[in-house]
């Protein structure tokens, strides 16, 4: 009866949710600029304000003015002093939490949380489940358990500011309609090795009726090969009743086909796009591509051209201005104190009615070596394309430059972790960098001037990417490994796998 009674209640909740979003979906350039001025009026009495003139600030282009584009480097020093206790410093009084994620320059950032923002957080993943309820008139998984794979919920003091990874601060805020459902257990979830912790939760979950699986794709592969080879049964099999997959962090669509043939059965996916600086967009139409931006959750966005990125005058667009199929760099400003902050994530709108995106890569993670400036929704859908043309399964791979080959000419080299190799090898290699050149036309230039070799692929041993990421403490939680670099430091460990 309870059972019924929630499914019932999610039904109602959801159309109603639905309804009111339409409204946000419809004035969402004209809303964002009426976000950016609340939050600038909000924050005008703290250092940063006062500094940046906030009281002056009535326009967006007077914001932009007088706010420049930011990284982690430029605003440490305000975070130094909020570690210390100060308030009033990027945002009004101090946050409620620090986002602790593992940076490269800047070693560990501290992103903050505040207590205006951290309900965000929850809605984004709220709303997407509403959304899908809506479309599918389904909620049958609120009957059953539901696992979240996530780092560990314990959390660090720092001045009386709650320390954390991100997914370990939500765990906190799960709604209390779902706590009795989820799984794992506390004690599993703060265990610290990954592997360690896998094997937990599949013995807390392999005999219970799991209707709703959340996580990055990477360990979500994980959890269910350990799973399959301990039962010698695929996912769907093991878990009949398992409806609904929720998975963000990295781009799934170079992952649908492992975890098609993971799961052996239907299940519907539904991509999001969290991070610790908001969450930011979700797939509203779980039957199709794009993730619908978020505008009415205390952000507001500015998009820089990606050929512009980095460069002193770069345009700096709003949504209005913003062109379909064009990549853009990220830039936030937030209710938790990020003022004109660049992400690293690039993003592509494939839609305006309303506002859908595609997380095409990041500004750090690319390829140009040799100045084509390949990024990872280039490879990816060139790997997509070429799979089409010459089936393979692929657990995973990694592209970096090889500048001084010790014979031949330079080239892209692609590390790949084929779990069923195509069928003809030489032909897939062909494809590949057919598909690649037909994305980038630098690339396909390098090709046709006889600057660049077609590209070499280097196969790799079964479990590589695996044993890599162990190898450099990156197994589990959010981490996640680039696909493609501009240097060799990945690229030259991934050799040391090599079949």
């Amino acid at each position: 009866m309870l059972n019924f009674l929630k499914k019932k209640a999610a039904l109602i909740w959801a159309k109603k949710h639905v309804q009111k979003a339409e409204e946000f979906k419809k004035n969402a350039a004209k809303n964002q600029e009426e976000v950016l001025l609340s939050l600038v009026d909000t924050a005008k009495k703290t250092l940063f304000g006062r500094e940046h003139d906030f009281e002056n600030i009535h326009t967006v282009q007077e914001f932009q003015e007088k706010v420049p584009v930011s990284d982690y480097e430029d605003i440490k020093p305000y975070i130094e002093r909020v570690k210390k206790g100060q308030a009033n410093i990027l945002w009004i009084e101090t946050p409620e939490y620090f986002a602790k994620t593992s940076g490269t320059t800047s070693g560990s950032k501290y992103i903050p949380i505040s207590k205006e923002g951290m309900p965000y957080q929850i809605k984004g993943a709220q709303s997407a489940l509403f959304h899908y309820i809506a479309a599918t008139d389904n909620a049958d998984f609120v009957k059953g358990k539901m696992i979240f794979l996530q780092g560990s919920p314990t959390l660090d003091d720092i001045f009386g500011i709650k320390t954390g990874r991100l997914s370990g601060i939500v765990a906190h805020h799960i709604p209390s309609y779902l706590q009795k459902n989820r799984l794992p257990s506390w004690e599993t979830n703060i265990i610290e090795d990954w592997e360690t912790k896998i094997d937990k939760i599949i013995e807390e979950t392999e005999n219970e009726n799991m209707t709703l699986i959340s996580g990055i794709p990477p360990w979500l592969i994980m959890y269910f090969e350990k799973l399959i080879e301990k039962h010698n049964k695929k996912i769907k099999h093991l878990f009949p009743h398992l409806q609904l997959i929720v998975t963000g962090g990295v781009n799934y669509e170079p992952y649908r086909d492992k975890m098609e043939e993971l799961l052996g059965g239907k299940v519907d996916i539904i991509q999001t796009f969290p991070a610790s600086e908001g969450f930011f967009a979700f797939q509203d139409d779980y039957t199709k591509e794009g993730l619908l931006l978020l505008t009415n959750h205390g952000i507001f966005y500015e998009f820089i051209p990606l050929e512009e990125y980095g460069k002193a005058n770069a345009k700096r667009l709003t949504l209005k201005d913003i062109e379909l199929n064009k990549d853009y760099a990220l830039i936030l400003t937030t209710n938790s104190g990020l003022w004109a902050y660049s992400i690293g994530d690039v993003v592509r709108f494939i839609d305006k009615k309303p506002y859908r995106i595609l997380v095409s890569g990041r500004t750090k993670h690319f390829t140009s070596a040799f100045g084509e400036h390949v990024i990872a929704y280039e490879i990816e859908e060139a790997m997509k394309a070429t799979l089409v043309q010459y089936p393979a399964q692929i657990t995973e791979f990694h592209l970096a430059p090889q500048v001084n080959p010790c014979e031949g000419m330079p080239h892209h080299q692609w590390f790949i972790e084929f779990e069923k190799e195509p069928e003809n090898f030489e032909k897939f290699r062909e494809e590949l960098d057919r598909q690649l050149r037909k994305r980038n036309t630098y690339y396909d230039d390098l090709i046709s001037g006889n600057i660049l070799e077609k590209l070499h692929i280097t196969t790799l041993k079964k479990a590589a990417f695996h044993e890599y990421a162990k190898s450099q403490g990156k197994l589990g939680g959010q981490n996640k490994i680039p696909r493609l670099a501009n240097d060799r430091k990945i690229a030259d460990l991934l050799e040391f796998y090599k079949k």
